[in-house]
């Protein structure tokens, strides 16, 4: 049973893209692995970004710039 974990940041990401992603992961391991896609899991973590640090500052921050 694959399992993929998909960390984003909480930036208006909506429902239509969320399972996009869910989708689109789980042909990846079906074409690619062959996977079964019945038993593929896709877990989206969003992240605030205050809680998400690139290069020692978080990417609120970075986005302010």
């Amino acid at each position: 049973m694959p399992y993929v974990n998909i960390r984003i940041t909480d930036e208006g990401v909506t429902a239509e893209q969320k399972a996009q992603l869910i989708r689109g992961a789980t042909q990846l391991l079906v074409d690619t692995l062959g996977k079964n896609p019945r038993t593929t899991v896709v877990v989206i973590d969003e992240v605030n970004t205050d809680n998400w640090g690139i290069g020692g500052e978080s990417v609120t921050v970075l986005r302010k710039r």
